[in-house]
């Protein structure tokens, strides 16, 4: 017999996941497989702890019901205040799914022999490829939860995995409006420094071979260009890409103003010894030794003879910020030599009193809540676990780590993806504001 599949697909399986909280869903019965029966479908499910059923028809319309409490045909009406009902279409898979609770949390479920019994909604109905519909417990719009179409193309039945992934209420206020939007980017573009001979704080990206530090320049460049765009080399390679000192300013819009920030980009920092950034080349950035599109020489730091080598570097050459960029999928696979470079690189940058921030990358592809709807990402014990432990490890506090998703295969702008985005570059700024105060206190 070959073997059982599931007929979600990864986005919708994600939507799916993204609403229960939980990290994966692993199928227990189907329908078109092991046949339209109450008998069959308790024989599979029964005794599973939390699962859902997923009912499909013909007009698109993806639906079903959740439960925490086990089948065990018990013949009782089943309290359970997790249980609800969902409904979406696989047509509009960007529209937020339709979810309806029970009215009275001590009916939520019929526990008989048939099929699974919502009594709002019955599959399985008398043993066939049908669903019983008639709001009560439930209230629902029948043309929103099914749009009338009874008969079903399949039902299928998973186990709820990892229920809980998803905490009840963010840790970190976040608003996700458009009008939030707008107001991140006015706040950017009108920003003014605490040091009047400085008009573009430059904030310095340092991370592993991979971790997203040139797409992050080029998400944050897309934002305010208004489409997806890229200017800095990416892409994945055993080695860094990025082989020149590069800054890279940015302006709001095509002939607006210059934003007042520069991202400084570099080599990617690696294992071996005599690869990647060198800890005396990090030291010179900070002081603004070296120049725009200097070529690094991993075995052989700048030389204060060399003609690339900056002498007298003003207040601007400086770098005002570090940023540590870190794959949060990658965090636990980095190796003890990575974190004994970047704790000296942390070191370093506290002898120079410049601030120090934690960008979070690529939060969609460690977490597929976050996946399914990035709204969720400060909801995820997973992403908030990653921002313990990369805290534990450099020793920063949880207000420095801010997470992100770059844009790598989007070919359009997302909202949520750009408030992230503008809320880690407000950071930055923020943060620059603390080196200019330490300077001007120095100063006085």
């Amino acid at each position: 017999m070959s073997a059982v599949t599931s007929r979600l697909s990864r986005q919708q399986e994600q939507k799916l996941c993204s609403m229960l909280g939980c990290n994966r869903l692993s199928l227990l019965f189907k329908a078109s497989v092991h046949g339209y029966s109450g008998p069959v479908f308790h024989q599979k499910c029964d005794r599973q702890g939390p699962t859902v059923t997923v009912a499909y028809n013909n007009s698109g319309y993806i639906f079903g019901a959740y439960t925490s409490r086990d089948y065990a045909q018990t013949n009782q009406n089943i309290a359970d205040d997790k249980a609800f009902l969902f409904s979406f279409n696989e047509r509009e898979m960007k529209k937020d799914p339709l979810r309806v609770v029970s009215g009275d949390t001590q009916q939520s479920f019929i526990d008989g022999a048939a099929g699974p019994n919502f009594q709002s909604l019955v599959f399985l109905n008398n043993n066939t490829a049908t669903v019983h519909s008639n709001p009560g417990v439930y209230r629902f719009n029948p043309v929103e939860m099914h749009g009338n179409d009874l008969q079903l193309v399949e039902c299928e039945v998973y186990r709820v995995e990892g229920a809980g992934s998803i905490m009840e209420k963010p840790w970190r206020d976040i608003q996700w409006t458009s009008e939030r939007r707008k107001a991140l980017m006015d706040m950017i573009t009108g920003w003014t420094h605490g040091a009047s001979s400085v008009k573009q704080a430059r904030v310095l990206l340092v991370g592993p071979v991979g971790a997203g530090k040139s797409s992050f320049y080029n998400s944050v460049n897309s934002v305010f260009k208004g489409y997806v765009s890229t200017q800095a080399n990416t892409g994945s390679a055993g080695t860094s890409l990025t082989t020149q000192f590069r800054t890279y300013s940015m302006k709001a819009g095509k002939d607006g103003k210059p934003l007042p920030i520069t991202i400084c980009d570099t080599m990617g920092l690696e294992d071996e010894v005599n690869a990647g950034l060198d800890i005396d080349d990090f030291t010179s950035i900070l002081k603004g030794h070296i120049q725009d599109k200097y070529q690094f020489n991993p075995s052989m730091p700048l030389q204060p003879e060399s003609p690339s080598f900056c002498k007298e570097p003003s207040l601007k050459d400086r770098i005002h910020t570090v940023v540590y960029v870190i794959d949060t999928g990658k965090l636990k696979l980095l190796s003890n030599k990575m974190f004994e470079k970047l704790a000296a690189f942390r070191r370093k940058a506290n002898q120079m009193g410049v601030p120090q921030l934690v960008l979070l990358t690529k939060v969609d592809e460690a977490c597929s809540s976050v996946m399914a709807d990035l709204k969720t990402v400060y909801q995820s014990r997973y992403i908030h676990k990653m921002m313990q432990e990369i805290c534990a490890n450099l020793g920063m506090s949880m207000s420095a780590v801010v997470p992100v998703k770059n844009y790598s295969q989007d070919l359009d702008l997302n909202p949520e993806t750009d408030i992230l985005l503008l809320n880690a570059l407000t950071q930055m700024l923020r943060a620059t504001e603390g080196f200019f105060d330490d300077f001007n206190e120095k100063v006085e």
